[in-house]
Order: structure tokens, then C-alpha cells, then sequence
């Protein structure tokens, strides 16, 4: 039997700390006072229906967003100035009163998480801060609401004080929406903040209810394959997709599609708007099958699971519309694998239009199942794919 590879990526945390800590010195000839880190995170199943109130199955990557840190000059206004080590790029931002929304970057997540402190009535003091991140960019891993809790945490300790969990997420949250433009549900950054080694978290999105289910068989790895290709639909579609589900549920006189049942949508299919219509089906159906998969995956029958991620991936292509030929190429690949070869079930995760597919596989079967989707996936599209496997990681904490 493999051995449980639970901190078979600790040595990249740390790495990804001593090269944020040794830029900060770079930059700022001393060494950092603090230095905090937050997760990406993987969905397993349950996409696109956060924000209607329904359920999620999502864990913490090992995968983070470092940031080191230390004090500013003493000035007026005090400012923060923050270094982004991977896109080398800097800015600075004053601290006496809460910065604004502006053009879309980087900088905006930070402000908008900076501007929620400010906005309780917290005084920040001059600070520098250095980004390092291993979490994907563009690839539906949750890189933004990683930097997001990453900044919070941080803040945490530059004042020495600790938020409510639930309010740290809700806050950074409110920074993606105001300063990102970006109508998210709260997944992303309860994830972030919540997560757990070898722990799944299935959330129940209206109630913020999160139930552990436990993720610890060394049989069992959760591997992530990125597409390496975003198409340039994802931010206007997603706030479609949030609208047609709004309008669906208006249309069967509910406040959301979690109030509405298979029943209900039958009845009112001949009525309603045909797009309307799929985007609820697909919504209605993701929460049962977001319901099932949690409860195999606690008795450990993966076969079930890998079905039920199967079929996520089918409604999410077919009824939601949010897939793209990579990721079906992907799909198709897992499952010319299959049981024998070692892969359970795959689907694409996140926003969609790109991005990765996350698949549950047999740790033993880790390698060569990399190598197979690697050879086909880059022979049919042209595209080279990155892959790495995870298991369910800690959230947010301080490093130093």
C-alpha cells in the first residue's frame, strides 16, 4: 500500500517561505517580522451553486499564497508598499482612510481586504509586504481568494488580533465583489480560511454550515490537471450565469433556486425560458449529487463518487454551459483511463472556460496516469498540461 503523502508538499510551503522571505530582505534590507500563508482550493463537486445558496464539496490545496512582511516608515499617511514577486510588480497604498475600487489588477485584491479592515474602524500601520504564490493563476484554483485571506491574515497579525473565521472570509469575500467585480459565492474564501489536513468540507452555502468529511485513505489522491488554457469569456459569463439563475428562480416564485424542487421546475419547464431552465436543472441536480458524493467518499466507496463527478461534468457542459473542449478532452481522457487504470471519476472545477479538472485516482497509479493524459491530451490539442497531486491541505496560518 502507498504511503499517506499528506505532507508530501510541506517542502514547497517552505521553499515558497524562504523565497518571499529572502526577496523581502531584497527589497527592503531587513528581515521580515511576519509571514502568513492561505491555500488555493479544489472543488471535488457541487459547481455553480455557492451562490445559489446550495452545496459545495471543496478542500485546501497545497498550494499557497505566501506573504512576508514587516514595518513601514513611520509617515504621514502611514502606506503599506507591497512587491508582487512573481509578476514583479509593486504598489502602494496609504492607509488613513479606506482605498476605492478602481481598474481590475493584481493590487485589487489586497486593497479591497485592506479596505474591509479600515472600514471596521481598524488602524493599520506602515507596513511592507512581499507576495510569493505556488497557487495557479487562471486555472480555477482559487489563486485570488488565496492572496485575499492570505492579506487578511497577515493584517491579523500586524494589529495581533484575530477576526471571527466566519467574518475573515465574508470580508474578503466582499473585497472580491467591491474591488474585483467578481459576484463570487462564498466557497472560495471559506475554504481558504477553513481548511483542514486530509478534510473535506461540504458547506452548505446558505446556513455557512461546513461538515467535515474525512479524506484519509493513503489509497486515494485527489489529482489536479490544468488545462493551461483560459478563454476570455470567464468574467462577464460567470455574471451571467448568476443572472439566468436569479431569473430561473424568479421565474418559479422562489428567492433562490435553493427553495425550488425537480418538482417545481417540471412543472413550470413548458413556461419557462429554455437557457433559464437548464441553468436550474443543472443547479438542482449539482446539490443532490454534492449531497451523494460527500456521503460515498465518507464510506470510502469511490466508484460512486467518481460516477457522480461523471455526471457533474456532463450537466456542467450540457446545462450550465461553462466547459470548453479542453476540459471535455481531459474528461474523455480520465475516463478512457478508467477504474482499471487507476482514475475513479473526473470533472471540470471552477468558473469553467478553461482551467483544470480535478479527478479522484489510485496513489499508486499516480504516475502513470500523468503520463497518459500528458502523451494524449498534448497529441490532440497541441496544449502541454500541468499536473500535480494534493491532499486536502491546512487553511490559513501564520508562518511567522
Amino acid at each position: 500500500m502507498a504511503s499517506n503523502p499528506a505532507s508530501s508538499n510541506a517542502p514547497l510551503l517552505a521553499a515558497t517561505q524562504q523565497q518571499a522571505e529572502r526577496h523581502y530582505l531584497q527589497a527592503f534590507g531587513q528581515p521580515a517580522q511576519w509571514c502568513v500563508a492561505a491555500p488555493g482550493r479544489v472543488n471535488l463537486i457541487g459547481e455553480h451553486t455557492d451562490y445559489n445558496d446550495g452545496f459545495v464539496l471543496p478542500m485546501a490545496i497545497e498550494r499557497y499564497v505566501v506573504i512576508a512582511a514587516g514595518p513601514g516608515k513611520v509617515g504621514h499617511p502611514p502606506a503599506a508598499t507591497i512587491r508582487s514577486v512573481d509578476l514583479q510588480e509593486s504598489f502602494t497604498v496609504p492607509l488613513n482612510q479606506p482605498p476605492q475600487p478602481g481598474n481590475v489588477a493584481w493590487s485589487s485584491y489586497l486593497a479591497g481586504v485592506i479596505a474591509g479592515f479600515l472600514d471596521r474602524g481598524e488602524a493599520l500601520p506602515a507596513f511592507n509586504a512581499v507576495v510569493h504564490s505556488s497557487v495557479p493563476l487562471g486555472g480555477g484554483l482559487s489563486s485570488s481568494a488565496a492572496l485575499e485571506v492570505a492579506t487578511a491574515t497577515l493584517l491579523e497579525s500586524i494589529l495581533a488580533t484575530s477576526l471571527d473565521p466566519s467574518a475573515k472570509a465574508l470580508l474578503c469575500q466582499q473585497a472580491e465583489h467591491r474591488f474585483a467585480n467578481v459576484p463570487c459565492g462564498i466557497m472560495d474564501q471559506f475554504s481558504s480560511v477553513f481548511g483542514q489536513a486530509d478534510v473535506l468540507m461540504l458547506l452548505d452555502c446558505r446556513s455557512r454550515h461546513l461538515q467535515p468529511i474525512p479524506f484519509t485513505s493513503p489509497a486515494v489522491t485527489v489529482l489536479i490537471v490544468n488545462s493551461n488554457v483560459r478563454h476570455e469569456l470567464t468574467g462577464g459569463e460567470y455574471a451571467a450565469r448568476r443572472r439566468q439563475c436569479e431569473a430561473a428562480a424568479q421565474a418559479l416564485g422562489s428567492a433562490s433556486l435553493r427553495d425550488t424542487t425537480a418538482t417545481m421546475l417540471a412543472a413550470s419547464s413548458r413556461q419557462m425560458d429554455e437557457v433559464a431552465y437548464r441553468r436550474a436543472r443543472h443547479v438542482l441536480t449539482e446539490n443532490e449529487r454534492t449531497l451523494q458524493a460527500a456521503e460515498a467518499i465518507r464510506m470510502q466507496d469511490w466508484p460512486t463518487a467518481g460516477k457522480l463527478m461523471y455526471a457533474s461534468h456532463a450537466s456542467l457542459r450540457d446545462d450550465f454551459e461553462v466547459s470548453c473542449d479542453e476540459l471535455d478532452c481531459l474528461v474523455a481522457i480520465a475516463e478512457q483511463i478508467g477504474i482499471a487504470g487507476g482514475v475513479f471519476g473526473a470533472r471540470m472545477t471552477g468558473g469553467g472556460f478553461g482551467g483544470c479538472v480535478v479527478s479522484l485516482v489510485n496513489t499508486d497509479a499516480v504516475a502513470a496516469i500523468t503520463e497518459t493524459i500528458y502523451t494524449h491530451y498534448t497529441a490532440q490539442t497541441g496544449i502541454e498540461p500541468t499536473t500535480f497531486a494534493t491532499r486536502p491541505a491546512r487553511g490559513s496560518h501564520v508562518l511567522r
